[in-house]
C-alpha cells in the first residue's frame, strides 16, 4: 500500500505503428508503439518487426527496408533526432508521426492513458500490443 505517498500520474497519448505490406489488401501487423507525454516532455517509441508474420502476409515484403522505416520513426522520437525532425518540438513530431498515411508503415488511432513512468508504459504497450504471445 502507498501509505502517505501519492504517485503523480500524467496524461499520455500513444499510437500503434502498423506494417501494411500490401496496402490494397489492408492486412496489417502491429510493429511498434509511439508514446507522448507532454507534462513530462517525453516522446518515445518501441519497435519490433516479426519477420515471420510479415512474410505470412506478403512473402515478397522486404523486412530490411521495413525495419529501416520503423527505425527512422524510432529515431524521430529520440532525444538525439537529427535533421528537420530534430529541430521540431516533440509534440509536433508525435503529431507528424501519427498523421494518417497510406504507406507500408501506418499509425493507428491515438489513444490516451495515465502514467507515472512513460518508459515503463511504452514497454508495457509493446508487450501487450506488438510482441507475439508466448
Amino acid at each position: 500500500m502507498n501509505e502517505g505517498r501519492e504517485t503523480t500520474r500524467h496524461v499520455f497519448e500513444y499510437a500503434v505503428l502498423r506494417v501494411v505490406p500490401r496496402v490494397e489488401r489492408g492486412e496489417a501487423i502491429n510493429a511498434g508503439v509511439l508514446l507522448y507525454c507532454r507534462p513530462l516532455s517525453y516522446l518515445g517509441s518501441r519497435v519490433h518487426l516479426d519477420v515471420d508474420r510479415l512474410r505470412a502476409l506478403d512473402p515478397a515484403a522486404d523486412p530490411e527496408a521495413i525495419g529501416r522505416a520503423l527505425g527512422a520513426a524510432a529515431q524521430t522520437c529520440s532525444a538525439g533526432a537529427t535533421g528537420p525532425a530534430g529541430e521540431e518540438e516533440i509534440g509536433r513530431r508525435f503529431r507528424w508521426l501519427t498523421a494518417p498515411r497510406s504507406t507500408v508503415i501506418q499509425p493507428g488511432p491515438v489513444h490516451t492513458g495515465l502514467t507515472s513512468d512513460p518508459d515503463a508504459d511504452a514497454e508495457r504497450l509493446l508487450r501487450v500490443l506488438v510482441l507475439p504471445v508466448s
